[in-house]
This record gives structure tokens, C-alpha cells and sequence, in this order.
């Protein structure tokens, strides 16, 4: 149930239920993320049945991964309307209902239908409200937080990959996909454990609309009857309530727009190598087992990376800084995607799952870290819906590319190539914006402290204290890593 005092939204209690939800947000971000990559282990039988080719078969994957972060704003605006808890419910049933439909299947068509739209939308109603309601329950351990929940990745695909390959052994590609329905209902149960926390939403919507009533009354006595611009007044009307729950104004933010950049260009190969890497290792001459072993070792990676990451996010010297460190990680990715071609054993080829594990995991576990760090706790809900609206359209592309080019040259290393060189660039480009951004952030916070101190300036002290008030909640977090020798403004949320 909701607190008793529901109208009233307390602060974040870093702690307490907030380890149960922090539980419960690490199956169902788990299931979002490692599950499109387990089904890998499927590919080559599906293929085979189907008669398709590599392009195709990854299409499967894509459709699914492109439509967890495509689906992200109707997730976010679900969120602000209903809560967390319903939604990962809801997205449970859906994860189920569209896995058990896919055991049906006849063809690769209804394959992208059921397990890329149903599953993954399903997914996406996991993914987002997870993500959402660890900064509301956590602030100075938020670093922490996410990168614990993160590691749910790595241990489903750590425990997915080997499983799926004994329930093929023993089912078959669809009475497993049977099997996994059952299991992905799980997230309902996850869901479940997402206690609300502060005003509902409910409320806050009672509340808006009251105010948005006296205020309309108020323009009403003054400026006399509507009747005269109801077009432009529903209009108008129309766009604040999209805006309430998507906000737009973030495109006018500077960092927000450099994350999205380099995000969009990270994910055209972030994806494939994972998608790719059992397939690469059958079509090596490695047996079944081994090939689904090499993700079990990059998840076994993965899972120790993730909270070591949040770990060291979450110091004094990185966090103020978080953005670099995201950088680097992204750049080190691609490094070692340009260097798996080199790995012509299945031993080059465990020495490259470790350090893709590796590097993978300190992505993931300040993906969603280093957003909340530029836009705050109060504009992260529609950050994501637009940054994963936008990433869907990379993600998409990435898997087919990557078969694309298997399919024309015969060889895997150029799927590699192509990945590892979109990722440094994106890490490269990432890194110098950030730098530029701190630079430009340090030069404005300098011209308003000496506008404040200029003794003719003409604005009052009034309108001094409310221009930075406004400022703050438009940049907040943004402008947190000059705030770091103490002045009374560095408890201003951050989240």
C-alpha cells in the first residue's frame, strides 16, 4: 500500500524497503537486458528450420531490443500516470504472453510479432519503471544502487545461457520458448515488490488539475470569457498535458543533448557482438556448450564489474567527474571489439569474453547514472523516455548490419571491426563534448557570481534569488561538479 501520508513526499531513505525494491528492480532489469541476448543460443536451429539468413534471424533480437527502448516514453508516461508497480506487473504478463505465443510460431514473420514487439514492449514496461523508482528511493548511495540493480543483467544472462541450451537438448526450440514464457512472469512478482513512495500520482494529478482550474478562472475574470479562442486554449491545453509527461525543454539542455549524441552512435554497435559472439564460436568449429560457456564468462564478468563500478562511481574523486569515466568506458568497449579478430582459439576467444564483460559492465552500470547525473531526479522519467526513443532506431540497425556484412564477406571480423570503431568514436566524442560542456558550465557559473557581486547591477535581490532558483531546477545536477568545496547550494537534489 501507499504511506499513510501520501501527500506529503518524503526524502529518499537510501535503505530500508528500498533494498526489497532494489531486489525486485534487479530481476526485472535483468530479464530486460540479458534476455534478447540469451535467445542467441536458439539462432543456428532457427535458422536452420526456417531457412533464413544471418540478417534475418538477427532481426529477431533487433526487433526486441529496438522495441524495449522505442516503447521507453509510453513507458515513462505510464509511470507518471500509474505508478511503477502496475506497469512491471502489467509488462510481466505481456513478457509471458508473448513468449508462450511464439512456441506457436510457423514463421520467421510471427517470430518478429510475437518475441520482438509483444516480448519486448513487455520488456520495456520492465526496464523503465525499475530504473525510475531507484532514485526515488536512493540519493547519496544512487551510484551504488544502480550498479547492484545493473548486475541483474549479467546474472540472468549468466544463468539464461546454459539453461536455454539444456531446455533445447531436451525441448526443443518450442517447448523451450514454452518453458521461458513461465519463467519471464517472474517480473509480475517483481513488480509487486515496488512499494509507492511519496505523493501517488493519482494525487498529484488531482493537484495539478485544481490548480490548473484556478488559474483558468483567474485568466477568465481578467481577460474575460473564453468562448472567444477555445482552438487555441485546447490547444494549448493538448500540448501541457503531453509536456507534463514528456518534457521537451530537454533538447535545449546542453549535456542532455551530448549524452544523446553519443548514446544514439554507441548503440549502432553495442549490441551485436553479444548477439554474434555463440554463432561466431559454432561457425569456429567450437560444440554447443562451449560456445553458450563464452556467455556465461562474460556474464560472470559482468556481474562482478557492474557494482565494483558503482562502487567507484560513487567516490568522491570519480563521481564529480562520472562523465569521463563513462567515456573511457565506452572507448575501452570498442577496444576490445577491434581486437577480437586477433582471438583465433576458443582460449583468445575467453580471454575476449572477459574483457567485453568487463567493459560491458561498466557501461551498463552508468548508462542511467551519468543521465540522472545532467538532467536530476525530477526531469530523469521523461530524460529516458526520449533518450530510449531515440536510441531504438541504432539498436535496431546494429544486430542487421552486423549480419549483413557476415553474410556478404563470410566472416565474422568485420562485424567486429565495424563495432569497435563506432564505439571508440563514440567514447572519443563523448569524452571531448563533456569537456567542452565542463569548460562552458565553469565560464557561465563565474558570470553569474560576478553579476551577483557587481554592486550596479540592476537587478533586485529578489529577482536575483528567483532567476537562480529557476536556473537550478532547469540545470541542477549539471552544474553539481563546481560545486565541490562546500557552498550551501551542493544539497540541492541531485536526484
Amino acid at each position: 500500500p501507499a504511506p499513510a501520508e501520501a501527500g506529503r513526499a518524503p526524502g529518499p531513505p537510501d535503505g530500508g524497503w528500498g533494498w526489497v525494491v532494489l531486489f525486485g528492480a534487479f530481476v526485472s532489469i535483468g530479464f530486460a537486458y540479458a534476455f534478447p541476448k540469451g535467445l542467441a543460443i536458439f539462432f543456428k536451429e532457427i535458422q536452420d528450420f526456417f531457412g533464413t539468413s544471418y540478417s534475418e534471424i538477427a532481426w529477431v533480437s533487433s526487433i526486441t531490443l529496438a522495441t524495449t527502448y522505442g516503447a521507453g516514453p509510453i513507458s515513462s508516461v505510464l509511470v507518471s500516470r500509474y505508478g511503477s508497480r502496475p506497469v512491471v506487473m502489467f509488462g510481466g504478463l505481456l513478457c509471458g504472453v508473448g513468449m508462450i505465443s511464439a512456441a506457436f510460431c510457423t514463421s520467421i514473420l510471427q517470430l518478429y510479432i510475437c518475441v520482438g514487439f509483444i516480448t519486448g514492449f513487455g520488456l520495456a514496461l520492465n526496464l523503465q519503471p525499475s530504473v525510475i523508482i531507484i532514485g526515488k528511493y536512493f540519493l547519496k548511495r544512487r551510484p551504488l544502487a544502480n550498479g547492484l540493480a545493473m548486475a541483474g543483467s549479467p546474472v540472468m544472462l549468466c544463468t539464461l545461457a546454459p539453461l536455454n541450451q539444456f531446455l533445447f537438448e531436451n525441448f526443443g526450440w518450442r517447448g523451450s520458448f514454452l518453458i521461458l514464457g513461465a519463467i519471464l512472469l517472474n517480473c509480475c512478482v517483481a513488480g509487486a515488490l515496488f512499494r509507492p513512495i511519496g505523493a501517488s500520482p493519482a494525487l498529484v494529478k488531482t493537484l495539478e488539475t485544481e490548480e490548473g482550474k484556478d488559474a483558468l478562472k483567474g485568466k477568465t475574470t481578467e481577460d474575460g470569457p473564453m468562448e472567444s479562442k477555445p482552438e487555441e486554449e485546447g490547444g494549448k491545453d493538448c500540448f501541457e498535458k503531453i509536456n507534463q509527461y514528456l518534457d521537451f525543454s530537454l533538447f535545449k539542455h546542453r549535456g542532455f543533448l551530448i549524452y544523446l549524441i553519443g548514446n544514439v552512435l554507441m548503440f549502432l554497435g553495442f549490441f551485436a557482438p553479444i548477439v554474434f559472439l555463440a554463432p561466431y564460436a559454432k561457425h569456429t568449429g567450437i560444440d554447443e556448450y562451449s560456445a553458450a560457456f563464452l556467455l556465461s564468462i562474460l556474464a560472470l564478468v559482468d556481474m562482478v564489474a557492474r557494482p565494483t563500478t558503482g562502487i567507484i562511481a560513487n567516490s568522491r574523486w570519480v563521481r564529480p567527474r562520472i562523465q569521463y569515466f563513462f567515456s573511457f568506458a565506452i572507448a575501452f568497449n570498442g577496444a576490445c571489439h577491434l581486437l577480437c579478430p586477433l582471438a583465433s582459439s576458443y582460449t583468445g576467444l575467453m580471454v575476449y569474453s572477459s574483457f567485453f564483460g568487463l567493459a560491458f559492465g561498466m557501461v551498463c552500470a552508468m548508462l542511467f547514472e551519468t543521465l540522472m547525473d545532467l538532467v536530476g531526479a525530477a526531469r530523469f522519467t521523461s530524460a529516458v523516455g526520449l533518450v530510449t526513443i531515440a536510441e531504438c532506431c541504432t539498436i535496431l540497425l546494429g544486430p542487421p548490419v552486423g549480419g549483413i556484412l557476415i553474410d556478404t564477406f563470410g566472416d565474422y571480423k568485420y562485424m567486429f571491426i565495424k563495432c569497435g570503431t563506432v564505439m571508440v568514436l563514440a567514447g572519443t566524442f563523448l569524452f571531448i563534448m563533456n569537456y567542452y560542456n565542463y569548460r562552458m558550465l565553469a565560464k557561465e557559473e563565474k558570470e553569474r557570481k560576478t553579476k551577483e557581486e557587481d554592486p550596479k547591477s540592476v537587478r533586485t535581490e529578489d529577482e536575483g534569488k528567483k532567476n537562480w532558483n529557476k536556473d537550478s531546477t532547469q540545470d541542477g545536477p549539471e552544474l553539481e561538479p563546481l560545486r565541490e568545496k562546500g557552498e550551501g547550494v551542493k544539497k540541492e537534489t541531485n536526484g
